[in-house]
């Protein structure tokens, strides 16, 4: 019975040592299932001596909506060396994402992007100043909004002047990012928001990383792998403290 219970303590031993190490492999994200290689790397705006992480999103995406607090804690979390941009995906028309992008070129050649992006996501999907759903019956808003109410909502939301807003609407620079966004996503191979891409050579997608939280997660891991000053340790999520770099 003792020789018994000797190799059923040997047993449990093994199994425990067996259960930590795979939860130590489960620790650290896995390129080509949490995060993906872009090859060749495709950076977006490359800015000089910097990490540069940029989250692929629509205003018009539930996901993304549900996601931008997650976004505004990494944003408060960044270290000096990394810039942090966005870019607006158009891929679902028919939940006015089109409308969305150029919006939001427009508030940046503006200068107000950032000042009334957590505001934006609050008129789509809180207020429904800009909801693209009927709240009651969840099917899509006809007519979708315009660019007339999204500029509307900016002159409102950040005082910029609404005809300013709507001639820098139709621009020649506003068509210029969008031309050069949608490249961009076409090299990144973005098919989902919220995508976060990682100094132009990672993809971490919500589905591959496991969840909101999860996507945060491995987007600071990653970008502490291309931070040398703030290499991972195995089996640990680096808790980075910064500042953000709006780019423009």
């Amino acid at each position: 019975m003792k020789a018994i219970a000797i190799l059923a303590q040997a047993a449990i031993a093994v199994l425990a040592l067996a259960c930590a190490g795979s939860l130590a492999q489960a620790a650290d994200p896995v390129q080509g299932v949490n995060y993906f290689l872009i090859d060749p790397p495709q950076p977006y705006l490359a800015p000089n001596g910097k990490v540069e992480v940029t989250e692929v999103f629509s205003y018009g995406c539930p996901a993304c909506n549900r996601f931008y607090p997650y976004m505004d804690q990494l944003r408060q979390k960044l270290p000096r060396n990394v810039v942090l941009d966005y870019v607006p995906a158009s891929f679902s028309p028919a939940e006015d994402w089109p409308m969305f992008q150029r919006a939001y070129f427009t508030a940046q050649i503006l200068g107000v992007a950032q000042r009334a992006h957590d505001a934006m996501f609050d008129a789509v999907w809180k207020t429904g100043q800009l909801a693209v759903v009927e709240q009651q019956s969840g099917r899509i808003k006809s007519p979708a909004p315009t660019i007339q109410d999204a500029a509307r909502f900016y002159a409102l939301t950040t005082g910029v002047n609404q005809q300013r807003f709507l001639e820098t609407a139709m621009s020649f620079g506003v068509d210029v990012k969008i031309r050069q966004a949608e490249q961009t996503m076409r090299a990144w191979q973005i098919d989902q928001t919220p995508t976060m891409i990682v100094d132009g050579k990672y993809r971490i997608t919500l589905q591959s990383a496991g969840g909101d939280q999860q996507l945060i997660d491995v987007t600071r891991w990653v970008i502490a792998k291309e931070t040398p000053a703030a290499a991972p340790s195995a089996g640990a999520t680096p808790n980075l403290s910064v500042k953000e770099h709006e780019r423009r």
